[in-house]
């Protein structure tokens, strides 16, 4: 990568970190709410800033992303981990938020999250997600995985951590091709309980999730694809890896 956070020198509080692989179509929709929300941010708009983390994307997807106001890094190794911590290296904010191309923002995103790290009981937090459709296929993963939700803690969306305690875990791991985002929040909870913070759920900013996934391999695939892939993780891992390479990263 050509830059570095040494580099570098400003004020920005909030970083958004947006991993990005062949996002031509998507990326201008989330960039336009994301540039909303700054616009609705009490503590400034020139207080955020956006970092697209290409990686490695054959489309036009960089230029877009300057031409609507981010900066672009560069990110060879094609693993969505690897593109959110080369975000992360150059990102000049005390606070590192992570949303994925596909998604859009609400107009609150920024003021919601700050309000929430103000009370100082954060380690990180999600602002959860909606989906862009609806159906009962949906619906019914939705609700399966609600539990999960409610039990740890973790959700989706924007998800948000000081970069010190982003730093202290070493980001995202790397080894992962999938799931490497419970693994980081997971890190996050257990750094969380040594310092008396927790993982936050804050009401009021809650992203649009994608439905591009259940369009293309049906509404029902994921409440029955997602769990064998977790169970062959453990008993199957080359399949695993296969599998979650044909999903995630093969697909575009």
């Amino acid at each position: 990568m050509r830059s570095s956070r040494a580099d570098l020198s400003s004020d920005v509080y909030f970083s958004v970190v947006i991993p990005a692989y062949n996002e031509a179509e998507l990326l201008p929709r989330l960039l336009r709410t994301l540039r909303e929300a700054r616009q609705n941010y009490t503590g400034g708009a020139d207080q955020i800033e956006l970092i697209v983390a290409d990686n490695a994307s054959t489309d036009a997807t960089a230029a877009l992303a300057e031409q609507l106001g981010a900066r672009v890094v560069r990110v060879e190794k094609r693993m969505i981990a690897a593109a959110r911590n080369g975000g992360a290296r150059v990102a000049r904010g005390d606070v590192l938020c992570f949303i994925d191309a596909d998604m859009q923002v609400h107009p609150q995103t920024f003021n919601v999250i700050a309000q929430t790290l103000r009370r100082g009981k954060a380690i990180a937090g999600a602002t959860g997600v909606v989906s862009e459709r609806w159906s009962p296929g949906i619906v019914a993963t939705w609700a399966a995985m609600l539990p999960m939700v409610w039990l740890t803690g973790m959700d989706t969306g924007v998800v948000f951590c000081p970069r010190a305690d982003f730093e202290a875990i070493g980001g995202y791991r790397e080894d992962r091709l999938f799931a490497e985002d419970v693994v980081f929040l997971t890190a996050l909870k257990r750094r969380g309980w040594r310092t008396g913070r927790r993982l936050v759920r804050p009401r009021g900013a809650r992203a649009i999730a994608s439905a591009r996934k259940f369009d293309r391999h049906g509404d029902w695939h994921m409440l029955f694809s997602l769990p064998s892939l977790v169970w062959k993780q453990w008993l199957a891992p080359a399949r695993a890896e296969r599998e979650a390479r044909a999903y995630w990263y093969e697909g575009r």
